[in-house]
């Protein structure tokens, strides 16, 4: 078994991984229509200090008014690299004046890119450097490779490990989360098929899950191409382009504002708040198969 990953210090973003040669990771600005369009820029960008989209594309921090665009700002900002082995890459993006009148916190945003043969873990950790208490948002985005002629076909299913008996599907509304949940999906308790028109109406977000891994399969066949530990993310969220070849399968840490929000930052009901000097780290893994 051979593996190779390829990381950049725009964005901190993996952009490729290869299991025996085969790429997983969808490529990005390399990857076009037959109108040549690019059908999704990014590759596996990091959400912070927010995940999915603000009121207005605003919040308000200590009585002034921010701009926050969905997913926040960490995802385009040049990070510095600290290590970068076969195995292990690591970047920090820590504010500066330019980020604080984006984000008025001092910080230090970690991302760490881990390989054990066919397991890739990315870890996010995030240290407080200022004097206040911090509140933000985090979570991941990877979008993986997959064949339009299998999806066309309608054999892509996700599969959780558990029966989903708890689960909830968040209605949005322009990208804000409504008032009422919405239809549940699930071909059973355990699978949801991917199809052209999934992601007709924006992206799938999940709450209430039993399962801490979930599976991207094969319908024909059973066949696993990845699992996905995200252990400790209250949110799971699935997201493509109508009919493009790649699929995200996201754990949130937190998730978009409602439509009733304040559009204060603090007052999300999922914010994380950590104190000065504080450091919150969380974590998830991916592993291929072939």
């Amino acid at each position: 078994m051979y593996t190779q990953m390829l990381t950049s210090k725009y964005g901190a973003e993996l952009i490729s991984f290869k299991l025996d040669g085969e790429e997983k990771v969808h490529q990005g600005e390399d990857c076009v229509d037959l109108s040549g369009r690019v059908y999704w820029k990014r590759h596996w960008p990091v959400l912070f200090p927010t995940v999915g989209k603000s009121k207005k594309n605003q919040t308000i921090i200590n009585g002034k008014t921010y701009e926050m665009q969905p997913h926040g700002f960490a995802r385009d900002m040049e990070f510095e690299p600290i290590t970068k082995l076969d195995n292990f890459h690591s970047y920090v993006l820590k504010s500066n004046q330019k980020l604080i009148d984006k984000f008025p916190y001092e910080f230090s945003l970690y991302v760490t890119y881990r390989m054990d043969e066919n397991k890739l873990t990315t870890i996010y950790k995030v240290i407080n450097e200022g004097d206040t208490d911090m509140p933000f948002g985090i979570g991941g985005h990877p979008a993986f490779k997959i064949d339009l002629d299998e999806l066309q076909r309608e054999n892509y299913c996700i599969e959780f490990e558990e029966d989903e008996n708890k689960i909830h599907f968040l209605y949005l509304v322009d990208g804000l989360v409504g008032t009422e949940y919405a239809k549940n999906i699930m071909d059973d308790k355990r699978r949801i098929t991917i199809t052209r028109h999934t992601f007709d109406d924006d992206a799938i977000i999940m709450k209430g899950l039993t399962s801490t891994k979930v599976s991207l399969v094969k319908k024909d066949t059973g066949k696993k191409l990845l699992t996905l530990d995200y252990t400790g993310f209250p949110y799971l969220a699935l997201w493509s382009k109508p009919n493009a070849p790649f699929i995200c399968i996201e754990p949130w840490q937190t998730t978009a504002d409602t439509v009733k929000a304040s559009g204060v930052f603090r007052q999300k009901g999922d914010i994380i708040l950590i104190q000065p000097k504080e450091e919150y780290e969380c974590k998830y893994t991916v592993e291929f198969f072939n």
